[in-house]
């Protein structure tokens, strides 16, 4: 099959020929109908994470289940799928307490075992998967453990289910379940990439008062309202932290998300929020980066948390967010700015790093 591969950091992917095993016990191959290209790729790409190399990346896909291993029940070849990166065992405690995106057991992702032959190689030689367990999903196939699949509806188109894989799942969710947003509430959102448009429609579905959009970008604000921002401010032009104070009659708001992966914007969300209210941050912070915060805030009671892939309950919460989708409560088809091939994968990213997109996607097999 083809896959795109990530030889050295800082250096363009690669379009090859791979080889891909059959599953093994508890283990799934599934046909890639879409992937989308997001912002945590973009990380290991400019060595801001570690990653094992060579390595293929992606992890916000869907497709149609291929073929199952020895032991597989919840899926049969033809089922339409979103593939989580974060598979879960159903037995650790976090798994058992209503927490399965935070499971680290090994057996969920390697339910053949550690020492199963590798499930890519390139002329002999390993191929690593995203985040050491993910998908892989920039190739026309995937091979997964079974917890990571997620069945879906047929009629759910399976480019826009791909978004569900990451973006809708961990912007909404920050919302919906991490935060818990309730109605009359009002919230402002750092960056409105992919995920931070999400958060907007999260704030949509839970009735926030106020939607405060911040970015650095027109552009990008512009998309924000029509994702349901009731408010914009340009960063570049204006100090946003002021903004939101003064848009909220010098209080602040009760919660702020940093959808960038900035510790810059990470404290900005700290300062923006009302005393007793909560920062959350949802971006992907570089490797080995801090952030600051002001001691003496927390006598007013602020929180910082942090939100992981939205805190979804995967079989719950993303089957969901399809049938929301179905019923016209939330927008997928506004979020696809553009589409490339694989090949053209490098533009991609360097589209996203111009923040010319919200989200593109590429289409890698007929579903």
């Amino acid at each position: 099959m083809k896959a795109a591969i990530l030889h050295a950091p800082n250096q363009p992917l690669t379009v090859e020929d791979v080889e891909i095993r059959k599953p093994l016990r508890g283990e799934v191959l599934v046909r890639t109908a879409a992937s989308g290209v997001c912002h945590s790729d973009l990380h290991f790409v400019e060595g801001l994470w570690p990653a094992p190399l060579p390595i293929v990346l992606g992890h916000e896909a869907a497709g149609v289940v291929e073929e199952v291993g020895e032991g597989v029940t919840y899926v049969t070849p033809g089922d339409h799928v979103i593939v989580s990166f974060t598979p879960f065992c159903g037995q650790c405690a976090d798994c058992v307490s209503g927490s399965p995106h935070l499971c680290t057991n090994p057996v969920a992702a390697f339910p053949a075992g550690r020492q199963a032959p590798p499930r890519l190689t390139r002329n002999g030689g390993v191929l690593h998967q995203f985040a050491g367990r993910g998908p892989a999903s920039f190739a026309e196939y995937m091979l997964v453990s079974e917890s990571s699949l997620v069945k879906i509806p047929a009629e759910m188109p399976l480019d826009k289910a791909a978004l569900i894989g990451c973006a809708v799942t961990t912007g909404i969710g920050a919302v919906i379940n991490t935060a818990r947003v309730h109605e009359g509430d009002t919230i402002a959102v750092i960056g409105t990439g992919g995920v931070g448009l999400n958060v907007i429609q999260g704030g949509v579905l839970a009735a926030a008062s106020k939607i405060i959009a911040i970015d650095v970008l027109d552009s990008k604000l512009d998309y924000a309202r029509t994702m349901g921002a009731t408010h914009t401010v340009n960063a570049t032009a204006t100090d946003p932290v002021k903004a939101v104070q003064e848009l909220t009659g010098g209080r602040g708001v009760d919660y702020a998300f940093e959808a960038i992966g900035s510790t810059q914007a990470a404290r900005q969300a700290f300062d923006m929020v009302r005393r007793g209210g909560t920062a959350v941050i949802v971006g992907m912070m570089p490797w080995g980066s801090e952030i600051a915060l002001p001691g003496p805030a927390f006598l007013g009671e602020k929180k910082c948390i942090g939100s992981y892939y939205g805190s979804t309950r995967f079989r719950i919460d993303m089957p969901r967010l399809c049938e929301f989708y179905l019923q016209g409560k939330i927008k997928l088809d506004e979020l696809v700015t553009r589409r490339y091939q694989l090949d053209e994968i490098n533009e991609a990213f360097a589209a996203m790093k111009r923040g010319e997109v919200a989200r593109s996607i590429i289409p890698l097999t007929a579903a």
